[in-house]
């Protein structure tokens, strides 16, 4: 076995996935000189997706004006591959991190997601990957739709632009000052998630707690979701209501829909698609993956699974390592992953285990490494 594909995502909040690529790769070369290891670092729609993506492919990063969740005034960036396609990551603008603390996801805007992507097409980008993840807004895209030409009127017909505690007052939506350019292309929304727009599984219930939103204003904030699917259905003649991955990003999945004429991919699909990762694979004699935790929402279609059953399909075996298991995740086996390795050795709080994940990511690949070497020599002498 000397053929060694990395496809890991970050152990949110202790190691980048380009650093577990790093690691990893160390542990193979140092008991196996003679390997081919090709890394492709993932992120899955969130923050961290531009530098995934140009690590695994190349390009530049490139930044730009725009504004924050607040409209305050501040430098974004954004990806732009060897192919010309523009990766624009929705946190670098509207993430949570950005709000400094201000949780309040009634009145942040996307806007600014809007005027990056502005300056990716001023920049000639031919495609465009749209990056959903880690938002700290709430506003269906509506604020990233208003910045590329869409008019957003009230009942009387007065523009505005609306946020999540605005929604309500939408009465029509104008499209045909979209972007022209945004037209001719392909945008491909990736995100990690299937929540759809509204209810009890939806952007403002399952996500807004996290942006600052209680039980009062997340009901408030689905009701004006609702309203804007409702608005949209009429004047673009787009349901958007149920659509899987819809409630992405406070709603931004369903906006890039039907405001921005994209199409919604999970994101690890996005990643493997753009690197070719079926083609890696025929040369592939063992895929590592892993994530920080692999629990039941892994089992959606997060970067674990979404490795293994491709890698299934090729007849490569795949190994996670994980930062800790949790949970009944027996169904990853049926989907392609042979084993499931977390990196610590004994029982710790969530702090001590990131301050060690380094430490314990090292040892467990070794052991891995290890096993595979003592079951390919049994082999031979067999």
């Amino acid at each position: 076995m000397k053929h060694f594909l990395l496809v890991p995502d970050s152990f949110k909040g202790s190691l980048s996935s380009s650093r577990i690529c790093r690691l990893v790769e160390e542990e193979i070369l140092s008991c196996i000189p003679d390997a081919q290891v090709v890394s492709i670092p993932v992120a899955d729609g969130g923050e961290g997706s531009v530098e995934a993506f140009l690590s695994a492919l190349g390009g530049q990063r490139v930044e730009a004006p725009c504004h924050g969740p607040y409209m305050e005034e501040r430098t974004g960036f954004f990806g732009l591959l060897p192919d010309g396609t523009a990766v624009v990551e929705m946190a670098a603008a509207a993430g949570l991190p950005l709000t400094g603390g201000r949780l309040h996801p009634d009145q942040t805007t996307t806007f600014g997601v809007g005027e990056l992507i502005a300056s990716a097409l001023e920049q000639g980008a031919g495609r465009l990957i749209l990056a959903l993840g880690g938002s700290a807004t709430n506003d269906g895209g509506c604020g990233a739709a208003a910045a590329l030409g869409v008019r957003f009127l009230d009942a009387a017909g007065q523009e505005f632009l609306p946020t999540g505690g605005t929604l309500h007052r939408l009465g029509r939506i104008d499209a045909s000052g979209l972007l022209p350019r945004l037209r001719a292309i392909d945008v491909v929304a990736m995100c990690d998630i299937d929540n759809t727009l509204c209810g009890p599984a939806g952007a403002s219930f399952v996500f807004g707690p996290q942006k600052g939103a209680d039980a009062e204003l997340a009901g408030l904030l689905d009701e004006g979701l609702l309203h804007f699917s409702q608005v949209v259905r009429r004047d673009l003649g787009v349901d958007v209501l149920d659509l899987p991955g819809g409630g992405a990003a406070g709603g931004m999945g369903a906006g890039a829909v039907a405001l921005l004429g994209g199409r919604l991919q999970m994101g690890i699909e996005t990643v493997l698609d753009a690197v070719q990762f079926d083609r890696l694979l025929q040369q592939a004699d063992l895929v590592i993956t892993g994530e920080g935790r692999l629990d039941r929402q892994s089992l959606r279609g997060k970067v674990v699974l979404g490795v293994a059953r491709r890698a299934k399909a090729a007849g490569v075996p795949t190994a996670a390592l994980v930062g800790s298991a949790a949970g009944d995740v027996d169904e990853a086996y049926s989907q392609g992953v042979s084993g499931i390795f977390p990196i610590h050795r004994q029982p710790m709080a969530l702090k001590e285990a990131m301050a060690h994940s380094e430490e314990g990511l090292r040892l467990t690949t070794r052991n891995l490494l290890h096993f595979i070497a003592e079951l390919e020599l049994r082999s031979l002498k067999g």
